[in-house]
């Protein structure tokens, strides 16, 4: 494997913005893990696609809030070489107004997102420590940064997420590895499609769009090229404006 390619694992990899990070790293020459969990077929299909002429990814299926099963899988997977790209992306939405939230909910969101990088990040530190060379990207959401209705779960899981980045990236900057989050705006999708119309997208994004997955899988691929070495500790915010 050249110094230009590298071995990486998106967790979440089947859903929209998950299968276009999965596509870019693809694209820059890394051999992409796909992860999945109840979409295992999603992410099959998008491995396929990927593999059509030249084998770069292949597909990893655990449950990021397991983390015995989770850390088998990792230990398994870096035993000769390490993981030196990896995008937390696994996530999800429970949305519900705050007195009416149950504690599944909130457990289930803050389980998934910040346990969830603990489970998988913390296996794959030290082999990439050893390698001299690292990027951590976690996907974090404007809702951490403004805050959103219905949203105090997510919003406070994607905080904690942006704590966490910034603490790690102090603890591994001298290692050559760099930790960063991108936190993604109104995002074209399903879920965005049942949230917001057209016309409510025009009146509170002043780009008057949604994003594309995309556009975010650019800034991931950037962040974790070469180029973007001397950037860490930061929760860069991709939003059309919106803040």
């Amino acid at each position: 494997m050249s110094a230009s390619q590298r071995r990486a694992l998106v967790t979440g990899g089947s859903g929209e913005i998950g299968t276009a990070i999965c596509r870019r790293l693809a694209s820059a020459g890394h051999y992409v893990y796909v992860h999945a969990n109840q979409h295992r077929g999603a992410a099959e299909t998008l491995v396929r696609e990927l593999n059509a002429t030249t084998p770069c990814s292949e597909v990893l299926t655990f449950d990021v809030t397991d983390a015995k099963a989770t850390r088998t899988h990792l230990e398994a997977l870096v035993a000769d070489s390490p993981i030196q790209i990896l995008v937390n992306n696994a996530g999800i939405h429970e949305d519900a107004a705050f007195p009416g939230m149950s504690a599944r909910q909130w457990h289930h969101v803050v389980d998934i997102t910040v346990s969830g990088f603990f489970n998988v990040t913390q296996p794959l530190t030290l082999p990439m420590i050893r390698s001299r060379w690292g990027r951590i990207i976690n996907i974090s959401s404007i809702a951490a940064l403004v805050g959103s209705r219905g949203q105090v779960n997510y919003s406070a899981a994607k905080g904690a997420l942006n704590a966490a980045t910034r603490s790690l990236a102090i603890e591994v900057a001298s290692r050559g590895i760099t930790v960063n989050a991108v936190a993604p705006g109104i995002i074209a999708g399903r879920t965005i499609e049942r949230s917001f119309d057209a016309e409510t997208i025009a009146r509170l994004v002043p780009m008057k769009r949604a994003g594309l997955p995309e556009e975010v899988a650019g800034l991931v691929g950037y962040l974790a090229s070469e180029e973007a070495a001397y950037i860490t500790g930061q929760i860069i915010s991709i939003n059309g404006g919106l803040i």
